[in-house]
């Protein structure tokens, strides 16, 4: 039998309107070429790792998340057809670069030195590229600071530094924070800017926590900070 549409689910025009449902990215595949190294190198992250599993044919899926993470990575055999080391480019968004490179080093990885693009895309360029800029972006301009990394096969990693989302980037039902180091960043984020509040209006705020929430929430969501 055919369905009839709905009335929700007719437009104005006529036209049948799809209903749109949740797509969700929460894994993608990385090739790698020795498992178990892959699979040690990150765990030294100290990323949660979710799965390990074998099977009789020689498939085995080997799932990590990172810390804060809503996205997995999979690594495993007769996983991919993809050449081992292929996968470059993959973002991970830190609120504070410095101290997120510090802790990659600590815990073994190579990462480059922190940098900014000089011209548009450096930030996909080789290590020692004339086009990456060393240090952060000026001000810390969010989006505009990164860092790399590969693991053992040489599939590349990109950290980059995001403090305020661009508008629309977030919904204002999302304004919630990952780790206790991204709310603990925000924080001091909104102390230093709600110290300034105070000196532009002469006199202790005493509803500094209002101030601190919609400062914080404007921050994530990507609408203009209060002044």
């Amino acid at each position: 039998m055919m369905h009839a549409p709905e009335k929700s689910e007719i437009q104005s025009n006529g036209a049948t309107r799809l209903a749109r449902g949740d797509l969700k990215l929460e894994v993608f595949v990385i090739p790698v070429s020795d498992v178990d190294r892959a699979k040690k190198f990150y765990e030294n992250l100290g990323w949660r790792l979710d799965a390990d599993i074998p099977f009789d044919n020689g498939f085995r899926v080997v799932q990590f998340t990172p810390p804060g993470s809503g996205c997995s990575v999979q690594f495993g055999t007769k996983i991919t057809s993809a050449a081992p080391g292929s996968a470059k480019g993959l973002y991970l968004i830190v609120s504070d670069i410095e101290a997120a490179r510090k802790e990659l080093v600590v815990r073994g990885a190579k990462v480059s030195e922190v940098f900014h693009a000089g011209t548009p895309g450096a930030q996909f360029q080789a290590d020692g590229t004339s086009g990456r800029v060393n240090g952060p972006a000026p001000d810390h301009a969010s989006y505009g600071s990164f860092a790399t990394f590969s693991d053992p096969d040489g599939n590349g990693w990109l950290l980059q530094e995001i403090t305020t989302r661009l508008p629309g980037r977030s919904d204002l039902a999302e304004a919630s924070f990952d780790s206790a180091n991204d709310l603990a960043s925000a924080l001091r984020r909104a102390a230093a800017a709600h110290g300034e509040h105070e000196k532009r209006i002469g006199q202790p705020d005493a509803n500094w926590a209002d101030w601190y929430a919609e400062y914080m929430v404007r921050e994530k969501t990507g609408k203009g900070l209060p002044q």
